[in-house]
């Protein structure tokens, strides 16, 4: 494991960003399936997205990325990745519910199919206007 904190550039990047997002899934899915049992399934995917936004945020800036752009300005740069995960949730939702409502998936797959849209979305836009030199 010490191996790929010594690793550089977007492949390393990628890599670690993947851990961390293993990471938020976790922390998304199981709010996700906790809070559907007291709330609509939208709501409730709303709710475990924003608790694996946060988790995400705080291990992508101390962790994944070498080079932040707004370190200097770290609520700016917490409101622009804010802002990418908002768009990130958009995406969630909209595949979640086409997945469950449309094409007849269950909840946890439709989570798995929005979770890797989510993740390229996610780990490009942040990568390209946030973390890049």
């Amino acid at each position: 494991m010490n191996a790929i904190f010594r690793w550089s550039g977007t492949p390393a990047e990628l890599l670690r960003y993947l851990a961390v997002s293993v990471v938020a899934l976790a922390v998304d899915t199981a709010s996700l399936l906790l809070a559907a049992n007291v709330v609509h399934y939208l709501w409730a995917a709303t709710f475990g997205f924003l608790l694996g936004a946060a988790t995400s945020y705080l291990l992508s800036v101390r962790w994944v990325f070498r080079h932040r752009r707004l370190a200097a300005f770290p609520k700016t740069e917490f409101a622009a990745f804010a802002a990418v995960g908002v768009a990130g949730l958009g995406l969630n939702n909209l595949a979640i519910y086409a997945a469950v409502d449309h094409a007849g998936l269950g909840l946890l797959a439709a989570k798995a199919v929005a979770a890797m849209l989510t993740f390229s979305f996610n780990f490009g836009l942040r990568k390209w206007g946030l973390f890049r030199p």
